[in-house]
């Protein structure tokens, strides 16, 4: 076989490959959007690509949009695709997180910025970390 003949061959291998790969990529792709879209429901919390939370309180399938409401007095409206991923989908029986309904009652429990939580009394150990590893004895001691 001619060496310009096996070199052409094998440009001709990769361009076909390269092809191909992209064709694969482009397919998946689009498996992708067609799940995401399909879990676009009212009540799932979106982010937008442009990086906007909301949650979906109306789809409008005729005009491609969705009516989003990013805060309490605050709707939003945006085309379909402006979706960039599904935050907290919503299954079919209207469950999210993955089929259990969300609770919020635990952050309650949880202290307030800045407000002071008792402990036990503190201990040397504390007192080495406050300061730096060093704590102050006696000289005697």
């Amino acid at each position: 076989m001619d060496p310009n003949t096996a070199q052409l061959l094998f440009f001709g291998v990769i361009i076909v490959v390269i092809i191909a790969l992209m064709f694969r990529n482009g397919r998946k792709r689009q498996k992708t959007a067609a799940e995401m879209t399909s879990g676009l429901r009212p009540g799932a919390e979106i982010m937008t690509s442009s990086g906007i939370f909301g949650t979906i309180t109306a789809i409008d399938e005729d005009e491609n949009k969705i009516t989003l409401r990013t805060g309490p007095n605050s709707e939003l409206t945006v085309h379909r695709q402006a979706v960039g991923k599904i935050v907290t989908p919503i299954a079919d029986d209207g469950t999210v997180l993955n089929g259990e309904p969300v609770v919020l009652d635990d952050a309650a429990a949880d202290p307030q910025f800045g407000e002071r939580v008792d402990s036990a009394e503190p201990t040397t150990e504390d007192a080495a970390r406050r300061t730096g590893g060093t704590t102050s004895k006696g000289a005697g001691e």
